[in-house]
């Protein structure tokens, strides 16, 4: 069973943040967006906060090959994100697809309870407009 993080005014404060943005932020930028909004939390904080709203599904986090991105996504049921790697704009997608191959891949090697994610990263049609 999951626990769901304790409403502190760091969880709440975190969450108003990644409210207000559509794009992946990474802890360090939410960090920022905090401090320049007058709130005094931690770095160390904004981890575990970010941590237990994603074990909590609350929200959703993809590496970068860089570091951790962090967004709460509009739907709560399982998909994947297509991400410009100039602006950060992300999409939600679907992949059945990705699914049944996740699946086939798993099944034919004896594995089960599987889980996966699949995100894309390319980019958007404003950037490729700007090049």
């Amino acid at each position: 069973m999951t626990t769901l993080p304790r409403n502190t005014r760091q969880r709440r404060a975190v969450a108003e943040i990644l409210a207000r943005t559509t794009e992946f932020s990474s802890a360090q930028q939410i960090h920022e967006q905090l401090r320049r909004h007058g709130q005094a939390v931690g770095l160390s904080t904004v981890y575990r906060t970010l941590q237990a709203l994603v074990d909590s599904g609350e929200i959703d986090a993809l590496h970068d090959g860089e570091e951790i991105l962090y967004r709460r996504c509009e739907v709560s049921h399982h998909h994947h994100h297509l991400v410009c790697r100039h602006c950060g704009a992300a999409v939600e997608v679907e992949g059945p697809g990705a699914e049944q191959w996740a699946a086939c891949v798993a099944e034919e090697h004896g594995y089960v309870d599987i889980t996966h994610t699949l995100e894309i990263f390319g980019t958007c049609r404003d950037c490729a407009a700007q090049m």
